[in-house]
């Protein structure tokens, strides 16, 4: 049985879908508040996969994700240190991934909660996107992309999603250690501008992982296309499998063989 954590705070808004995802690809999902972890009711090493699923935690004051990756890195440090030593996986989408950018789980270059070396900035277009976009699935140790055919087609909606290196050296040694898990694209595989790259992210990144693949972060929302009729074209164009659906698929699966 793999059971799959979707953290929740004050103001996530993606929770179930994300759990709906799992329980679809045979997952045992719960979701779960932060404050029962900080008091200690619960445990994060009963669950082998760690979801930081989309939505506006604690209202994105300060700055998107910023409280609740606060939380993670002053209260619940040793847990995720623990769950990520134990070979496990930590998934987030949209504020997840600002969330996991933002304690230094990603790109975590040389260990978790590293200093903030990337971040994800305001949108170059000055306001909330929210449409579908193309992605390349690049070559990475990501446990959640693998076998991932390009082009992806997922729908993103954020306000903050521009992802940007502090330094072009950290821009590079992602290239270099292979990190950068998905670029936006266009339909036939083109460089992307405005709208295809919705935000105006260096190198067209749209998700990235760790060294080791198991943990992950993307900007589109791959919990929002796990059932045909969710495409915008569904009754016009054949839809085989929806595209977000391998990536739980690829973590419950992983987990399964591997803890």
């Amino acid at each position: 049985m793999v059971k799959a954590c979707v953290l929740f705070a004050a103001g996530t808004n993606c929770d179930q879908e994300s759990a709906y995802a799992f329980q679809l690809v045979g997952g045992v999902p719960e979701v779960v508040h932060v404050n029962l972890f900080r008091s200690g009711e619960r445990k994060l090493k009963d669950f082998h996969i760690l979801l930081i699923p989309g939505g506006f935690s604690y209202g994105d004051y300060i700055a998107s994700g910023r409280i609740l990756a606060n939380e993670l890195k002053h209260f619940l440090r040793d847990q995720i240190e623990q769950f990520i030593a134990d070979g496990k996986l930590v998934l987030g989408i949209c504020n997840g991934f600002q969330v996991l950018v933002k304690c230094g789980l990603l790109p975590a270059f040389e260990r978790p909660f590293d200093p903030q070396t990337v971040t994800l900035d305001t949108n170059d277009c000055g306001r909330y996107e929210d449409r579908w976009v193309y992605l390349e699935v690049e070559d990475s140790p990501a446990i959640f992309t693998r076998n991932l055919e390009s082009p992806m087609f997922l729908p993103v909606a954020h306000a903050e999603g521009k992802f940007l290196a502090k330094s072009a050296a950290i821009l590079g040694r992602l290239g270099q250690n292979r990190q950068v898990c998905l670029r936006y694209t266009t339909p036939t595989g083109e460089p992307p501008g405005f709208p295809d790259n919705p935000n105006g992210s260096e190198d067209n990144i749209a998700g990235i992982c760790d060294p080791t693949g198991r943990v992950f972060g993307l900007m589109p929302h791959p919990e929002r296309f796990i059932r045909r009729e969710q495409h915008p074209r569904w009754h016009r164009e054949r839809v085989d499998e929806p595209h977000g659906i391998a990536i739980f698929r690829n973590a419950v699966e992983y987990a399964r063989r591997n803890l």
